[in-house]
């Protein structure tokens, strides 16, 4: 009889949706945008202590939308962290722009400041200076911004910050996302909190948000008939997704909280296996800990490897999966520039997921831990 699944990160609902969903259904508001729509931004706003938000189909429209508000286009070029999702790269591809791939640093594994200054500094000497830059808070935990933004001050480029994984997270207090010209967030499925698909823009600048909306709503004038000046695009979240959201809202401390507590079951249980590490937190860094990650080093573990770990709990249906995959090795972008000192390469080789959602129970917790133990045995 094969075991329960264990799920690496499932959404974890409640009770609190229910009510603005069902609200929407009472006042027949199915469609794009309304009431809940309106008071999810309202809900983002407030917990991002940012200026502007607006709620959309998913991060990766958010992130296309900020490419365009930035004025990214054919022949362009964007700086995006290679050690990430392939949705953070994508859209730079839309707009005809290409990716310029930068490497991680081993501290908190998201853009490396060192190789993001040799990496301007090279294109600059090639004739092209980047439009934007984008680096990623990767698994939960913040990059280092306050290094990053002073390369990207000193050549004036703008950054997107991709705060899909990092709802909740901060560095000294300030929320992921409010640090560059724009932030992104994902509420996909998986992700801390859910809206079952969607995403969102968030900005100190009104203009920004403004055109995004605009933009997200097939780009339609303000004229009595359909009429578009611009090219739009389809990328608003619907009244009952929204609804969802800010149901979700109502507990995200609740749920960053119990991340959190999984990691450090995960790293206190883990602690006297040789060759097993964690990512972390630098000073004054928080992270929710969205996903709980090991690094299995071989030559301290008598050999075992990540991929032998991984296989093992797999075939106890426990779901976990490796590290993201870098940019620069995926297929599509094998032709792309890269910059860096094969860190992310190593984090891949060596970096493990675990289960980490907030609805795991403490016999699944148990099981996952047992599991890899038994690996060590």
């Amino acid at each position: 009889m094969q075991n329960k699944k264990i799920w690496l990160s499932s959404p974890h609902m409640g009770s609190n949706e229910f009510k603005f969903v069902k609200e929407a259904f009472d006042t027949n508001w199915i469609a794009p945008l309304g009431p809940n729509v309106d008071g999810f931004e309202k809900d983002i706003v407030e917990f991002t202590k940012t200026g502007y938000a607006a709620a959309l189909s998913s991060g990766t429209s958010a992130l296309h939308l900020a490419l365009i508000l930035l004025g990214v286009g054919h022949d362009d070029e964007v700086i995006c962290q290679s050690f990430t999702f392939s949705a953070s790269a994508n859209p730079i591809v839309y707009q005809g722009a290409t990716p310029i791939f930068v490497d991680s640093e081993n501290e908190t594994w998201n853009m490396c400041p060192v190789q993001l200054r040799i990496a301007i500094e090279d294109r600059l000497k090639k004739g092209k200076k980047p439009k934007a830059i984008l680096p990623v808070h990767l698994y939960g935990m913040p990059a280092k911004m306050d290094e990053i933004i002073k390369v990207a001050n000193e050549f004036q480029i703008p950054i997107i910050e991709d705060a899909a994984e990092a709802l909740g997270s901060s560095i000294n207090q300030k929320q992921c996302g409010t640090f560059g010209e724009i932030g992104v967030l994902s509420f996909n499925g998986n992700k801390i909190i859910t809206t079952s698909g969607g995403g969102a823009m968030i900005s100190s600048t009104e203009a920004h948000v403004s055109k995004a909306r605009f933009l997200a709503t097939q780009a339609r004038d303000n004229a009595p008939h359909y009429q578009h000046s611009h090219i739009g695009y389809n990328y608003r979240m619907s009244n009952i997704c929204a609804g969802i959201g800010r149901g979700q809202m109502e507990v995200l401390p609740a749920r960053i909280q119990k991340r959190r507590e999984n990691h450090a079951f995960y790293q206190n249980e883990l602690a006297e296996l040789k060759g097993v590490s964690f990512l972390l937190e630098p000073n004054g860094f928080f992270s929710n800990r969205w996903l709980s990650c090991i690094l299995v080093d071989p030559s301290k573990t008598n050999g075992i490897t990540r991929e032998d770990i991984r296989i093992s709990l797999e075939k106890l249906n426990i779901e976990c999966r490796p590290l993201w995959k870098p940019m620069h090795m995926q297929p599509i972008f094998e032709n792309s520039p890269f910059y860096g000192n094969k860190v992310a390469e190593k984090l891949f080789e060596n970096g493990l997921c675990l289960p980490s959602g907030s609805n795991l129970e403490t016999q699944e917790l148990n099981a996952v831990v047992n599991a890899i133990k038994a690996c060590f045995a």
